[in-house]
C-alpha cells in the first residue's frame, strides 16, 4: 500500500514540477509551450497499461484487417478480405472507432470501461458473424481455407478485458488514495 502511495505523490511532484517550468505565463515561445503541454498530456496518457492494449485493439481493427484474409480458397490465389463484406466492414469500423473514442477518454474512467465494453460486444457480434459464416462455406463447391483475420476479433476481446481490468486497478488505487486524505 506504501508503494502504490509513494507512486502516486512521485507522479504528483513530477507533474508540478513540470507545470511550473513550462507552464510559465511569462515563456517568450507560447507555440513551444503548448507544444510541450500537449507531448505532456501524451505522455501522462501512454503511462497507463490500459492506453497500450486500447491501441493494440486499434491496431486490431483498424490495420490488421487489411493485412490477413479472412478465407481463402485451396490454392491460395483467392483470399477474401473484411472489405468484401459490408456488414465486417461496419462492425470493424466501429470497433476501431470505440477503440480511439476510448484511448482519447482517459481521463474518465468510467466513461472509458464503459465504452470498453461497448466495444467487447461488438467483437463479440463480429465473431459470431465470422463463425456463422465459416459455418456455412463448409458445403460450398471449391474447398477454402480460414485465414488469420477470422481471428483479429478474438485478440480485440482479450486486450479489451485486460484494459478494463487495468482501468478497474486504476479506479481502486484514486479511491484508495482518496481515503487517506
Amino acid at each position: 500500500m506504501l508503494k502504490c502511495k509513494y507512486v502516486v505523490m512521485s507522479q504528483v511532484k513530477l507533474t508540478a514540477i513540470i507545470r511550473n517550468k513550462f507552464y510559465s505565463t511569462n515563456s517568450i515561445f507560447k507555440k513551444e509551450t503548448l507544444f510541450l503541454r500537449g507531448f505532456i498530456q501524451l505522455l501522462s496518457m501512454i503511462q497507463r497499461i490500459q492506453t497500450l492494449y486500447l491501441i493494440l485493439v486499434a491496431i486490431l481493427s483498424g490495420i490488421l484487417p487489411f493485412v490477413f484474409p479472412l478465407w481463402q480458397d485451396e490454392s491460395g490465389t483467392n483470399k477474401m478480405y473484411f472489405m468484401h463484406d459490408m456488414p465486417s466492414v461496419v462492425l470493424f469500423g466501429l470497433s476501431f472507432t470505440l477503440s480511439i473514442v476510448a484511448i482519447l477518454g482517459y481521463k474518465k474512467r468510467q466513461n472509458q470501461f464503459v465504452v470498453n465494453r461497448l466495444n467487447i460486444i461488438l467483437n463479440l457480434i463480429l465473431l459470431g458473424l465470422f463463425v456463422y459464416r465459416s459455418l456455412s462455406l463448409s458445403g460450398e463447391s471449391e474447398l477454402s481455407e480460414k485465414g488469420i483475420g477470422i481471428f483479429l476479433p478474438i485478440g480485440a476481446i482479450v486486450c479489451l478485458v485486460l484494459a478494463n481490468r487495468a482501468i478497474k486497478k486504476d479506479e481502486e488505487l484514486v479511491k484508495s488514495v482518496d481515503r487517506l486524505r
